[in-house]
């Protein structure tokens, strides 16, 4: 299962991740994102990768 952290500080809310991501794991909420759907990350980190802050932190 996958571990995902978001640091706030870091999240501007662009909605990269929401975008990006094949599984549906983020949504927008308060302009900041949170994953709500950390079952179905596939760990393809494309969320990770995409983050423009580096906001986004995804583990085994």
């Amino acid at each position: 299962m996958a571990k995902i952290q978001i640091d706030l500080e870091k999240c501007t809310g662009c909605g990269s991740c929401v975008d990006i991501c094949p599984a549906g794991v983020y949504e927008l909420r308060e302009g900041k994102s949170v994953a709500v759907n950390v079952d179905a990350c596939l760990l393809c980190r494309a969320c990770e990768t995409q983050c423009p802050n580096n906001a986004i932190t995804v583990a085994e």
